[in-house]
């Protein structure tokens, strides 16, 4: 057995598909009150912090089904559970579906970059070898014309494939294979986070990749939610 690093054990995630830190949905709905009173102020649910460009209108714009988490094989009807009817109410169709972003190495590049730049934009520091920087990152995904078709969700370097990588959710009907666009960075040159600094926004190119990214999880791993989309 070779010594691992607690800083490198969760990049394994991005390689074999697991979005760990979705925003859990428990912050609105009566029938979920008496849980969110009985939470106590340091609780997880309590100091969960949102992180990440996507700015939604409402917290439930942050809310995702399990289709949209790739995990809609696991959805089953015939038998009892908390939430069932609200998802009998939903059509898998229409649900956005997981995939690999590949960020565009140039672009990263840009982001080291800035650290010595004395003169020019600073964007938001990318750590390594995971960037998060909130207990849950929502970073706004965009087409060619602008427009968020997704979300970016976990983000890091992998070393086996030398790529920074990403785990999102994004519109059915945007292909395998397409270009798109991370918006990494807080609007408004940052939030007060401790964990932000001032910083730019820059629009990152990304390849709509498979997922798990890994060619090992996807042709040996055992058959499951891993190496099959749901």
């Amino acid at each position: 057995m070779l010594p691992v690093g607690s800083r490198t054990y969760s990049s394994n995630t991005i390689e074999s598909g697991w979005i760990p830190s979705p925003l859990l949905t428990i912050y609105t709905g009566e029938e979920l009150r008496g849980y969110r009173e009985w939470l106590g102020a340091d609780s997880y649910e309590a100091v969960n912090a949102l992180a990440g460009s996507f700015v939604g209108g409402s917290i439930e714009d942050y809310y995702l089904t399990p289709w949209e988490l790739g995990y809609g094989g696991f959805v089953r009807f015939d038998h009892d559970f908390i939430g069932r009817e609200a998802l009998e109410q939903v059509d898998p169709a229409t649900q956005k579906r997981k995939v690999t972003l590949a960020w565009n190495a140039e672009d990263m590049k840009k982001i080291w970059g800035s650290l010595v730049d004395v003169d020019g934009p600073q964007y938001k520091y990318f750590d390594l070898p995971m960037a998060q920087y909130g207990s849950s990152n929502y970073d706004a995904v965009l087409d060619a014309e602008g427009t968020t078709v997704g979300v970016s969700m976990f983000t890091g370097y992998t070393a086996n494939d030398r790529t920074v990588l990403s785990l999102a959710t994004v519109d059915a009907n945007v292909p395998e294979g397409a270009e798109v666009k991370v918006l990494w960075g807080e609007p408004g040159g940052g939030t007060s986070k401790p964990t932000v600094e001032p910083h730019e926004q820059i629009e990152v190119r990304a390849v709509v990749s498979p997922v798990p990214y890994s060619l090992v999880a996807r042709k040996e791993y055992a058959g499951g939610w891993r190496t099959s989309q749901s």
